[in-house]
C-alpha cells in the first residue's frame, strides 16, 4: 500500500516536472547543464528514480516549479533512513553533532519567512532583495534555509543552519558539487534581524570571482513581492534597505577589511 502510494505521487512531480520542461522547450542535456547535473541524473530522475533534494531543488528552481510541493509528491530516499545516527541526529529533535546539536525546542523562534538584503555584486548603487524561508526538517533535524524571489531565481540557494555552542554568530551553508556558499550572521535580535556577511562566487564576464559583503535577514509576518528583486535608488524601499546595510557595518556586526 506504502510503495502504491508513493509511485502515484512521484508520478504527480514527474508530471509537473516533464510538463516545465515541454514548456520551457528544454531537452534532458539542457536541463542538465541548467541544473549543473550530470545528464544520467536527469534520466534517473525522469526515470522516476531516487535523487538527493539538491538535485530536485536545482531541476525546480531551472524549471520554476514550487520546490516544497515537488519534494512533498516525491518519495525519501531509503538511504536517508541509513545514515549514522551521529551524522543525522537524534529523533528528530536534535541536530546532529558537527552543526551544533541544537535542539528544535531552543532554535523555534528562527523559524519563518526573512527579508533578505545585500549588495548587487556587479551593479553599482542597486540593492538585491529576496525571500529565504528557514523551517526545520525532521528527516535530517535541522534547520533548513531556502531563497525565492530572486531575480536570478536559477542561483538560488538551500542549505542548512549550523549553530555553534556558546556563539554569537551562526552559519548558512549551502553545497553543491564541492561548491560552498557561507553566510556568517549574529543570532537574531529583538527586532527580528540577523547581519553579517555572505561569501560566494560571482560571474564577472568569463570569470567566477569570491566576493564578500554584508547581508541582512530581516523576520516578517508578510513579504511584498513588490519590494523584491533589483533594488535601484529610485524604488520607495531603496532608502530603509540602504539604512539597513549600513548599519550591519557601523554597528559592528562585522568588518571589511581592506588590503
Amino acid at each position: 500500500m506504502t510503495n502504491a502510494a508513493n509511485s502515484f505521487d512521484r508520478d504527480v512531480a514527474l508530471a509537473e516536472i516533464r510538463k516545465a520542461m515541454i514548456e520551457k522547450k528544454l531537452t534532458q542535456a539542457e536541463l542538465a547543464d541548467a541544473a549543473d547535473c550530470h545528464e544520467k541524473t536527469i534520466q534517473n530522475l525522469l526515470g522516476g528514480r531516487s535523487v538527493r533534494d539538491q538535485t530536485l531543488f536545482d531541476v525546480c528552481m531551472v524549471l520554476g516549479l514550487d520546490f516544497e510541493r515537488i519534494r512533498d509528491h516525491w518519495a525519501p530516499t531509503a538511504a536517508a533512513a541509513r545514515e549514522p545516527q551521529d551524522l543525522k541526529g537524534e529523533g528528530g529533535v536534535v541536530a546532529p553533532v558537527y552543526m551544533g546539536a541544537y535542539t528544535r525546542a531552543a532554535v523555534d523562534h528562527y523559524i519563518g519567512s526573512y527579508l533578505t538584503l545585500r549588495p548587487a555584486f556587479s551593479l553599482p548603487d542597486v540593492i538585491i532583495a529576496y525571500r529565504t524561508d528557514i523551517t526545520w526538517d525532521p528527516e535530517w533535524p535541522s534547520l533548513l534555509f531556502q531563497e525565492s524571489g530572486r531575480p536570478d531565481a536559477t542561483y538560488s540557494h538551500r542549505g542548512r543552519l549550523y549553530i555553534p555552542t556558546a556563539s554569537m554568530f551562526l552559519h548558512l551553508v549551502s553545497l553543491t558539487k564541492g561548491a560552498m556558499r557561507m553566510v556568517l550572521v549574529s543570532q537574531i535580535d529583538r527586532t527580528g534581524c540577523m547581519r553579517g556577511l555572505i561569501t560566494t562566487l560571482n560571474k564577472q564576464g568569463a570569470m567566477l570571482l569570491p566576493v564578500s559583503c554584508p547581508i541582512v535577514y530581516a523576520r516578517r509576518d508578510h513579504i511584498d513581492t513588490d519590494g523584491l528583486g533589483q533594488i535601484t535608488p529610485d524604488h520607495p524601499a531603496y532608502p530603509a534597505y540602504r539604512s539597513m546595510l549600513r548599519e550591519t557595518i557601523a554597528d559592528g556586526y562585522a568588518r571589511l577589511v581592506d588590503a
